[in-house]
């Protein structure tokens, strides 16, 4: 009886027009998930039922089919895994999402691990244009939702470039224009990447300064750390870096794809988990996401280049290259770099020029017989390649994946299996695999915590009233294909991906249909006079 009525209640609030016929006539449903294991978001704790839709929001889920409905279409999920659509709190796909080429924007790959929503923007690299971004994603079809953060990154450029030097109190105000700007018009919050030129040249007080305007407007702070290893105020000072910014700019705050990156801090993920613990006991709201590899991917540059290197950027990176008054400094910083990382076996080039995409910088150095380090400054010349980067253990990687308060992302990039793969491996090495996680934490991971974190209003729970995004896989075949020297295989095993409702994925293969829609944030009220 109760079922009956949260499902009427439902009904009447999303779709009127089906009671416009006689009382006693069934009420129709558009689709019918039947006899699946209904993982809700919820509860750990899954039911074999039924889902039913009508338009783009969920009717009921769990139990089965109230006797007063029938469905213009039913879809068998016996024996499969029923679940809120996947949401990756981090990824890079903004190229693709607002492309030119359709297919691009279909986002197939991430549709077929089952992902619904993507959040772009990350690192710092969003622009603060967001309606403008929102209105381009509404004018042609995507495959996913989209929700968007302002990056630090454009914000800081507009006023300083690519230098390394601070802002005056004009450019920091008109900086913080910029994140108003972003927020009023739905941003999730502010993004950085204090990792990445010319981010790190910022100061924590100029950091402080921009997310205390993402505050005023109820937004989020995400950070890709300033150190993840030991480049400079190494993986705990940048912990408390990120701590002492929710602090004192008083918001949520965000550790973007955690781990312990190189050989000086593997081991140290208890210690960080310990510290972030004792922070959320005292109240200081602190998450984080993570993806499911041991190795990292990024730009070359990034990898092994000192940041005072890059200032002014790659033109002037260029010419300290040949400039003999910094190169014993360039090549000493690089060599550390590299050292950090693993040695030149630990460095696979994985997109950008063929010339070297498949080899480890060990193998470009041996085939033109040379010292490492001048082999990465030829390979630097050529372009910045992208690299999968082998710098983590799996006890850390497996440690960060345990802890509640740790979402799943793919921090999707070319030439890495991440993008292709996260979720389908999360759910084939951790759960089915080792048993390091259930399969309960696997969904709410993937789900409802990073709809609740991330204010995704009546997302990442299959509840009635929901937006249906819905993914049904079949939990003896989800896995992923991708691997580092093919990252572009397809993961297998998702059945059914509904995105508002609509069929993105049917009996296995991608529809074509792009039901993806801007996901925006509701400013805190008042915020925008």
């Amino acid at each position: 009886m109760k079922t009956s009525l949260i499902a009427l209640a439902a009904l009447a609030f999303l779709a009127p027009s089906l009671h416009a016929q006689p009382a006693d006539a069934p009420i129709e449903l558009d689709l019918l998930l039947r006899g699946g294991t209904v993982y809700t978001g919820d509860d750990d704790r899954p039911v074999v039922g039924d889902v039913g839709i009508a338009g783009d929001r969920i009717v009921f889920a769990g139990r089965a089919m109230p006797e007063q409905f029938k469905a213009k279409r039913t879809i068998d999920a016996t024996g499969m895994v029923v679940a809120p659509g996947f949401i990756d709190a981090h990824t890079h796909a903004d190229t693709d999402l607002h492309s030119n080429d359709a297919r691009k924007r279909l986002n197939i790959p991430f549709l077929t691990q089952g992902v619904t929503t993507a959040v772009i923007g990350n690192d710092g690299f969003g622009g603060w244009d967001i309606a403008a971004q929102a209105q381009r994603l509404r004018a042609v079809p995507v495959g996913t939702n989209v929700a968007m953060y302002v990056g630090f990154g454009p914000v800081r450029t507009s006023q300083l470039g690519e230098a390394n030097r601070q802002p005056t109190p004009e450019q920091l105000e008109a900086m913080g224009r910029h994140v108003s700007q972003a927020m009023c018009e739905g941003a999730l919050g502010l993004s950085t990447g204090l990792f990445y030129p010319p981010q790190n040249f910022s100061k924590t007080e100029e950091v402080i300064a921009l997310a205390k305007v993402a505050a005023r407007h109820g937004g989020l702070y995400d950070s890709h750390i300033r150190d993840e290893s030991m480049y400079n105020i190494g993986l705990k000072g940048s912990i408390d870096e990120v701590i002492r910014i929710g602090h004192e700019a008083k918001l949520p705050v965000h550790v973007a794809h955690i781990k312990a990156l190189g050989v000086d801090v593997q081991g140290q993920s208890g210690d960080i988990i310990e510290r972030i613990e004792r922070e959320r006991a005292k109240g200081l709201d602190i998450t984080a996401d993570h993806y499911p590899w041991t190795a990292s991917s990024t730009r070359f540059s990034a990898a092994l280049i000192p940041p005072w290197a890059i200032d002014g950027g790659r033109a002037a990176l260029l010419q300290r290259f040949d400039d003999a008054a910094v190169q014993e400094r360039l090549r000493g910083g690089m060599r550390e770099n590299l050292r950090l990382r693993g040695g030149p076996d630990a460095i696979l080039f994985s997109a950008g020029s063929t010339k070297y995409v498949g080899k480890t910088l060990a193998q470009v150095a041996k085939d033109t017989n040379a010292d490492p380090v001048d082999a990465a400054i030829a390979v630097l010349r050529d372009g910045d390649l992208m690299i999968a980067s082998f710098n983590q253990s799996d006890d850390d990687v497996r440690a960060f994946m345990k802890r509640p308060w740790v979402m799943t992302s793919s921090d999707s990039s070319q030439g890495h299996p991440r993008a292709y793969g996260t979720f389908a491996r999360k759910y084939e090495q951790y759960v089915v695999k080792e048993h390091a996680i259930s399969l309960a934490q696997f969904v709410r991971s993937s789900s409802s915590l990073t709809a609740d974190t991330l204010g995704l209003v009546q997302r990442g729970h299959l509840r009635p009233g929901y937006y249906a995004d819905v993914v049904v896989f079949d939990p003896a075949r989800f896995a992923a294909r991708a691997t580092y020297t093919q990252p572009t295989l397809l993961s297998e095993g998702v059945r059914t991906v509904l995105v508002n409702g609509q069929l993105a994925v049917d009996q296995g293969q991608p529809t074509g249909v792009g039901a993806g829609r801007p996901l925006l944030r509701t400013p805190k009220a008042g915020s925008c006079g």
